[in-house]
């Protein structure tokens, strides 16, 4: 696969949204790692030491009532993105052609705001 993220950097950006995303009420799980070189089914790590060639990085993250999403960065450019709001019941969104650890922070904003309305309401 392809190295176009820097999947240290991705796990950078969500650390630093982190905190924000607990002071509004959401819950935030561990990161996940998938190592490439690891035996199939690959299993997800949540210590980055055991994944070596991370092949991908995941977060779920959950709000009130049955608001999920549930993000996975793999390092090609592209992510699973999926997510219940609650509302209208959810689904997955689009998520190819990321560019950068930056770029996928500003999606990750707004897959946010899709799943939790925003995260200063998610409480």
């Amino acid at each position: 696969m392809e190295r176009v993220i820097d999947l240290d950097e991705a796990a950078a950006v969500l650390a630093g949204r982190r905190g924000g995303w607990q002071a509004a009420g959401l819950d935030v799980g561990r990161l996940t790692w998938r190592d490439a070189e690891a035996p199939w089914p690959q299993p997800l790590e949540t210590d980055r030491a055991r994944a070596l060639d991370p092949d991908s990085v995941g977060i779920v993250v959950s709000g009130t009532g049955d608001a999920v999403l549930s993000v996975v960065l793999f390092r090609g450019g592209w992510a699973d993105v999926d997510f219940l709001d609650g509302a209208d019941g959810g689904g997955a969104l689009p998520a190819s052609d990321i560019t950068s650890a930056t770029d996928f922070g500003a999606r990750l904003d707004r897959w946010i705001a899709r799943a939790f309305g925003s995260a200063e309401r998610a409480g």
